[in-house]
């Protein structure tokens, strides 16, 4: 496929077949090593712990630092991961067991200052065992909400030839959360009102074998959300004809949420078309998109864009915008609401 002109800074995606085809991450550049211009550094990232998951794993979470694009931890002096700023906790693997260990969370920003180092936390592996068996499955899991904003869970204790570690916490299918083997209560924090969750609950040794999830809790946070909170707003559309095609142009500004959006989802004539994955570059400011959509002139659509939040779960949607192939414009001249 020829190379065609798109918006500036953003990637195209091609329509094959009818159905929208994700060809690149369609990351936007920005943002570098080194210090930029303007604003201060990024603030000191806080609530920052260490558990063992097992002889050669650590669990490091923290709170959420705003305006940051990603974090960076540290074991000693050693930088040992990067994470988007999604993401509020890694596992360090590859650890040696019975060794303790130091860890410290810096933030990056856009212009790829980082910030201090956190408080430093600790952590002591435990020693390595012969073991192929895998802990019971945590039993009588309950869960209820804590607020319109977190969750409180409960189990029994698992147990296991050797010892029982730590315990893991899945929210739907992605782990969120992981604490020592001598707890069996947690609170799952950064959730949204009125917002159908599902958990579940894994028990780790030291061996790293893992146990059958526990029953799945399901339930629903308190109050309301229209989604409107969690909308892209000022959603624009427009089309534009490069090479005998036909590409369709959207931009709208990212939801305001404590970390940068890295996905959205784009639903083109009424159904889910493609999801859009940035990297650590997510943009703050206005978000440009483009693809391929068609030879025809005079082909109306329907376009409509949202957000998957720091929680997991989709936001709500923007305003539904229409565009015809060949009205002419770009996005933000002449773009129409939909009715």
């Amino acid at each position: 496929m020829r190379d065609v002109p798109v918006p500036a800074l953003a990637r195209r995606c091609a329509l094959l077949g009818g159905a929208l085809l994700l060809l690149t991450s369609c990351g936007w550049g920005g943002g570098g090593d080194g210090e930029g211009d303007g604003g201060g550094l990024p603030a000191v990232p806080t609530g920052v712990t260490a558990k063992a998951g097992s002889a050669t794993t650590v669990h490091v979470m923290w709170h959420a630092v705003e305006d940051v694009e990603s974090y960076e931890v540290y074991r000693g002096g050693t930088l040992v991961k990067e994470v988007p700023a999604s993401r509020r906790m890694v596992d360090v693997t590859r650890l040696s067991p019975s060794t303790a260990y130091v860890f410290t969370v810096r933030a990056r920003d856009a212009d790829g200052r980082l910030g201090p180092r956190s408080r430093e936390v600790r952590a002591t592996t435990p020693a390595a065992v012969a073991d192929d068996s895998a802990p019971t499955r945590p039993g009588d899991v309950r869960g209820r909400a804590a607020g319109s904003r977190a969750v409180q869970l409960t189990w029994s204790a698992a147990t296991d030839d050797r010892e029982v570690v730590s315990y893991d916490v899945y929210q739907g299918d992605a782990k969120v959360h992981s604490v020592g083997g001598g707890q069996t209560a947690t609170v799952v924090t950064g959730l949204r009102p009125g917002t159908r969750y599902s958990f579940t609950v894994r028990a780790r040794d030291a061996a790293d074998n893992v146990s059958p999830a526990g029953a799945v809790v399901r339930l629903t946070t308190p109050g309301t959300d229209d989604g409107r909170a969690t909308a892209p707003t000022d959603l624009r559309a427009a089309s534009h004809r490069a090479d005998g095609a036909y590409y369709l142009d959207l931009s709208w500004i990212p939801p305001d949420s404590e970390s940068p959006v890295a996905e959205y989802q784009i639903h083109l004539d009424g159904r889910a078309a493609t999801s859009l994955v940035y990297g650590a570059d997510a943009p703050r400011d206005r978000a440009e998109y483009s693809f391929y959509a068609g030879r025809e002139a005079g082909v109306t659509h329907r376009v409509r864009v949202r957000a998957r939040l720091a929680d997991g779960t989709w936001g709500g949607f923007s305003a539904e915008r229409k565009v015809t192939l060949g009205a002419g414009g770009r996005p933000g001249s002449g773009s129409t609401p939909g009715r």
